[in-house]
C-alpha cells in the first residue's frame, strides 16, 4: 500500500466549512466554443471536398483528394469532441461542464 500524508489533504468537510466567498461560474467560453464549431465545420467540408476530389481525380490523381480528406479528419475530430462537450454542458448533463473545454 502506498503511504498517504493526510496532513495536506482536503476533505469534503474542509470545503463545506471554508469561506464561500468565491462563486463558481459555469459560463460558456464563447471563443473556445466558436473555435470548436469552426473546426467541426471546416473539417466536415474538407472531408466532403476531399472525397469528391479523390473520386473525380481532381489534380490528376487521387492523392490530393486523399490528403485533403485526411486533413479534414484531423480538423473534424477535436472540433466534434469539444462541440459535443459544450452541447452536453449547455444541456446540463451530469459529468459535463464548460470547465472541460481548454482555453485558447
Amino acid at each position: 500500500m502506498a503511504y498517504v500524508d493526510h496532513a495536506f489533504s482536503i476533505s469534503d468537510e474542509d470545503i463545506m466549512m471554508g469561506d464561500s466567498s468565491h462563486a463558481i461560474q459555469n459560463r460558456p467560453p464563447v471563443k473556445e466554443i466558436a473555435f470548436a464549431v469552426s473546426l467541426l465545420v471546416f473539417g466536415s467540408l474538407a472531408i466532403v471536398v476531399g472525397s469528391v476530389m479523390a473520386a473525380n481525380r481532381v489534380g490528376g490523381d487521387r492523392a490530393h483528394g486523399v490528403f485533403f480528406a485526411v486533413l479534414g479528419s484531423v480538423l473534424f475530430l477535436p472540433g466534434f469532441y469539444y462541440t459535443r462537450i459544450a452541447y452536453y454542458a449547455y444541456k446540463g448533463y451530469k459529468g459535463f461542464s464548460f470547465d472541460n473545454i481548454p482555453s485558447v
